[in-house]
């Protein structure tokens, strides 16, 4: 069974700001021999948009993903490779 590789790093770097709108988050990536481009992570009351430059097309790629897909990725995170099925209370809040 594989696993995330979680190695540890000896510095991470990044933002928070608190907009209008939105918390604003963005993720620094300042490493040695750097991966990729800043993530900035902007949460808003319906929804949290994923933005990084595309150096290869000089544009930034935008996604949009709902409130309960944030709340299923946080589930998923810390479980093994398989397949699941997340049951919701449709009257719990949160």
């Amino acid at each position: 069974m594989k696993r995330w590789n979680r190695t540890p790093r000896l510095a991470v770097m990044f933002t928070i700001e608190h907009d209008f709108d939105a918390t604003v988050i963005t993720l620094v990536d300042e490493d040695e021999t750097p991966l990729q481009e800043d993530v900035t992570i902007s949460a808003f009351a319906e929804c949290v948009t994923i933005e990084q430059l595309d150096p290869r097309t000089d544009r930034v790629q935008k996604i949009t993903v709902s409130l309960a897909q944030i709340q299923d990725l946080a589930a998923a995170l810390d479980l093994p490779e398989g397949v699941y099925r997340l049951a919701r209370n449709p009257g719990a809040k949160g």
